[in-house]
């Protein structure tokens, strides 16, 4: 038998892993960035596009349930044991036991979506569709060529329908990819998932620039299709390289599959109730008027670029440590990981929150263009000033989690996500009659803070400490450079907007929105390093050892 052990690395490298990860997943939002600008260019943030977010929903959540987070957090802590006891070759029949089994399922469900494609777009996700309605200009214009074209497209339902078919073809590869990550992150092999997601871009760039052209908004769920085989192929190329061992095995009575399994259920019913919420949100945007499931859609995308570079970075990095560290009973240690991650993330959550509010704007107006016009972006715009809170609650909420996941506790999640939905349901029904679609993202943002706040009052009692004064002294330098920063970039708005360069109107908004970002990225930065933050004091430590590794490799 062969081994291999698994250790916590130091807090050195998970930084510096940590630094890799955003330095990768911030190339994929630019990536990424591209992708939506030449979406919102064909389709803008009309009825294709309703239908085509509408159809992605479910695909998207089932993956979450069975392939994505709750596998992940399920598999990870198992899988990390069975390595740190050395037996390599049970963990591979391990891992090879849950893939077949995950795929089954997976395909399972698809069959099931497949055929009952229509009922669910017209009962669960998008009953607005059912009800036809033609927009205001189209009334106020009945001689445009419009009218026709509404009156001749085909049914809304049916054609959500249809696009959701094609996407679940994405949900059985995303599958196996989702469990390929889980694996990765396990040998603290973070470079391949990271790159994942841009691949997958590079099919939805495709999808968008090429084959709209010829499939229309099909084209787009083709693209998306291609991007997940993508996502797949350069994880299995790292797996090749970890020179990982599948094999044809499905055992449904072995323990550590029962294990992963029933740590699995509580895990997905948690992420079913999260994800319920964005369910209801489309819900109840299909029923505000064209364009609102795109808006809503287009904003939570969007507020997801700092949430994935922030949050989701540093929770991927530090998940895989908390579980050795809880394998091995090691409470100090968990609780010093755990609170350098959270102190990392309030450091960069609160002025990236501030910088979406004050620069949002311009950002928004770059993707302006073909069907994408001035008041489409002001629509997104409000959406995405109201998920600015929801840049820092989601970001704590990925750290908090995890470290009840590390413990094989997916109990008590549960019960704050339960907590969460019932508080969600009722903001959103109250804040839609004030905010219209915006209010869905002040709901969402308030009732995830909620979450946050529960879950860490217990883990407080439970972990002896979460290490409170550190994080207080954390929030309060953030605040406080964060509130210099806004200050600055207010300052520099108007000399921004006066540049008067011979360019096109997009490259023109982006350069007066790095200008903003720039400004006071470095003006925080600097209000940071005179309030003596160690966190940022020691990025340049950190960065400057990784280079003398390199070149001692060398």
């Amino acid at each position: 038998m062969t081994t291999q052990s698994v250790r916590a690395p130091s807090a050195g490298k998970i930084a510096r892993s940590a630094i890799v990860v955003i330095g990768i997943l911030g190339f994929g939002k630019l990536f990424s960035l591209s992708e939506k600008w030449i979406g919102l260019d064909r389709f803008g943030v009309g009825v294709d596009w309703d239908t085509f977010a509408a159809a992605n929903q479910l695909p998207e959540q089932l993956y979450n349930l069975i392939g994505g987070g709750a596998l992940a957090f399920a598999f990870i802590p198992i899988f990390s044991g069975v390595l740190a006891r050395g037996d390599r070759d049970q963990a591979w029949k391990l891992a090879s036991n849950v893939l077949n089994t995950i795929f089954l399922a997976a395909f399972l469900l698809s069959a099931v979506t497949f055929l009952f494609a229509p009922q669910i777009i017209s009962t669960l996700i998008a009953p607005g569709f059912a009800r036809p309605f033609l927009p205001l200009r189209v009334l106020q214009q009945p001689f445009s060529g419009d009218l026709f074209v509404y009156l001749a497209r085909p049914d809304l339902v049916m054609q959500t329908a249809a696009l959701m078919r094609i996407l679940l073809l994405s949900l059985m590869i995303f599958s196996i990819s989702g469990l390929c990550s889980g694996i990765l992150h396990t040998h603290q092999h973070f470079v391949a998932p990271a790159l994942a997601p841009i691949m997958y871009d590079v099919g939805n760039l495709l999808g968008v620039a090429f084959l709209a052209r010829f499939f229309g908004i099909y084209g787009a769920a083709i693209g998306a299709v291609i991007g997940a085989a993508l996502h797949l192929g350069i994880q299995l190329i790292a797996l090749i390289r970890l020179r990982a061992q599948w094999l044809p095995y499905l055992n449904w009575r072995d323990a550590e599959l029962r294990q992963v399994i029933r740590l699995m259920i509580p895990r997905a019913i948690s992420l079913g109730l999260a994800n319920l919420d964005l369910l209801i949100a489309y819900n109840i945007a299909s029923t505000l008027g064209s364009g609102s499931v795109a808006a809503f859609n287009r904003g939570w995308t969007l507020m997801q670029l700092p949430q994935t570079l922030i949050g989701t970075a540093m929770g991927i990095v530090i998940f895989p440590t908390l579980a050795v560290l809880s394998a091995n009973g090691d409470l100090s240690g968990k609780r010093s990981a755990m609170s350098g991650a959270l102190r990392f993330v309030l450091i960069a959550s609160i002025p990236a929150a501030l910088m979406m509010v004050v620069a949002g704007r311009p950002l928004v107006a770059i993707l302006e263009g073909g069907a994408f016009d001035p008041a489409s972006a002001d629509r997104v715009f409000a959406v995405l000033q109201m998920f600015a809170l929801g840049i820092l609650t989601w970001n704590l909420l990925e750290i908090v989690a995890r470290s009840f996941y590390a413990d094989k506790d997916m109990i008590t999640p549960l019960v704050s996500a339960v907590i969460e939905t019932i508080i969600f349901i009722c903001l959103a029904l109250l804040l839609t009659q004030v905010l219209q679609t915006a209010g869905l993202a002040l709901a969402n943002s308030l009732a995830v803070g909620t979450q946050v706040v529960f879950l860490a009052v217990i883990l407080r009692r439970r972990w002896q400490g979460i290490d409170e004064g550190a994080l207080l002294r954390s929030v309060v330098k953030a605040c406080i450079g964060a509130a210099v920063m806004v200050a600055a970039m207010l300052a520099v708005a108007p000399l921004a907007e006066r540049l008067a360069l011979p360019l096109d109107r997009r490259l023109l908004l982006l350069l007066q929105a790095g200008v903003q970002l720039s400004v006071g990225g470095v003006v925080y930065i600097g209000v940071m390093v005179l309030l003596r933050t160690e966190e940022v004091l020691q990025l340049p430590r950190l960065i400057l050892a990784r280079r003398q590794m390199r070149a001692a490799g060398d």
